[in-house]
């Protein structure tokens, strides 16, 4: 019987491993297609673990006959592995929300005016959540104009998106689950379905399919944020992570050294940056260094005439619809124009006789990223 007590302790080490794996940035376990194993092993895995355990408790006694020292060596290997993979690998482990979540005024705010923020403005208010906090945080949940937030960023993808966490009209609560092709997932708690951060998609579970809604955001410094919103509330950092935000100082600006949070300086690299678009469906990448070196790039995506720009900071980015084709913006200073009719950053004509400009999403991100979420994408 001492086989089943072996036979079931190498498969119960084997599923543990596995059961993280496929969820983790582990070597190969991004680039393959797993997400329905990797569900189906996680929410399978009490009744896995107690089946393995019960064959290996029907031949413990004889183990221990056998060899006690190996049987020990066994039950300390599991043991270890067990918490390993429970504990210390595990994504909501290893990254927490905030303890207090606290917001601050322009005059009460230390955050310094060169970092970038994720901005969302709804009716008369507005809040900046700086990156070097939401990457590590990876969500925060808040409350703007009345409705619920969650502020999402995954530094492996470099993408930060808002959402409401609304599930069938309910406020649902979200837990970090771990990562598919390098995005980081989200679990809710109460269909135990799996998120994409970068898309609000459900990928696997009950909700396969749904999506939650996408909340309007800008990415900027946060100077050029309280330019354009003075009167805003900026995410202050926690001081219980202070540490953590050390290390993630040089992020933002694409000085980190590790594969995965790297920056490549060159153009269309996996690691490069990306200024992605999508318009009634077309999705388009913009390299970031030619978008440096021009400020702006006037497009058309389909039969949309858009503009792309970063302001002078190399940090703020905005997208528009232009109201032509012949329509030819510039910058002079934080101002844009077209020759005739001057512009905010935030498209609306300072002549209220002119016609606004339309923002449309725009999001920096990695090469790699946006290519496999926007699988027909142009750039």
């Amino acid at each position: 019987m001492k086989k089943f007590f072996y036979a079931g302790a190498f498969l119960l080490v084997l599923f543990e491993i596995a059961n993280v794996y496929f969820i983790m940035p582990l070597p190969g376990s991004q680039d393959v297609n797993s997400i329905d194993l990797a569900y189906f092993l996680y929410s399978n895995r009490w009744i896995i673990r107690i089946a393995l355990g019960l064959a290996m408790l029907s031949g413990v006694i004889s183990a221990f006959k056998g060899s006690k020292w190996l049987t020990g060596f066994v039950l300390l290997l599991m043991v270890a592995v067990s918490y390993m993979v429970r504990y210390e690998m595990a994504a909501d482990t290893m990254f927490y929300e905030p303890r207090t979540m606290h917001m601050a005024f322009a005059p009460d705010n230390v955050v310094a005016d060169e970092r970038i923020v994720i901005g969302v403005a709804l009716k008369d208010e507005a809040r900046a959540y700086p990156i070097q906090y939401i990457g590590y945080h990876h969500k925060v949940f808040d409350t703007i104009a009345g409705k619920p937030i969650m502020v999402t960023y995954c530094t492996v993808c470099r993408s930060g998106r808002v959402f409401e966490p609304l599930i069938n009209g309910k406020e649902e609560k979200f837990r970090l689950v771990g990562m598919d092709h390098f995005n980081a997932m989200f679990e809710d708690y109460t269909t135990k379905s799996w998120w994409r951060q970068v898309t609000g998609e459900a990928i696997a579970g009950p909700l396969k399919g749904q999506m939650l809604p996408e909340v309007p955001t800008l990415q900027t410094s946060l100077a050029t944020w309280l330019e354009l919103y003075p009167n805003s509330l900026v995410m202050q950092p926690d001081s219980n992570y202070q540490t953590i935000y050390d290390g993630m100082s040089d992020y933002e600006a694409g000085h980190r050294e590790g594969e995965l949070t790297r920056r490549d300086s060159l153009s269309w690299k996996d690691k490069s940056w990306i200024a992605g678009v999508v318009v009634h469906g077309l999705a388009k990448a913009y390299d970031w260094n030619e978008l440096l070196r021009n400020d702006i790039i006037m497009d058309k995506l389909g039969d949309y005439p858009i503009a792309v720009m970063v302001t002078n900071d190399a940090k703020s980015l905005f997208a528009f619809m232009r109201n032509s084709d012949t329509q030819q913006l510039s910058f002079r200073n934080d101002t844009l124009t077209d020759g005739m009719i001057d512009y905010t950053l935030l498209g609306k004509a300072v002549d209220t006789t002119g016609q606004d400009l339309i923002p449309i999403p725009v999001y920096q991100e990695y090469w790699h990223s946006w290519r496999t979420f926007h699988p027909q994408t142009t750039r």
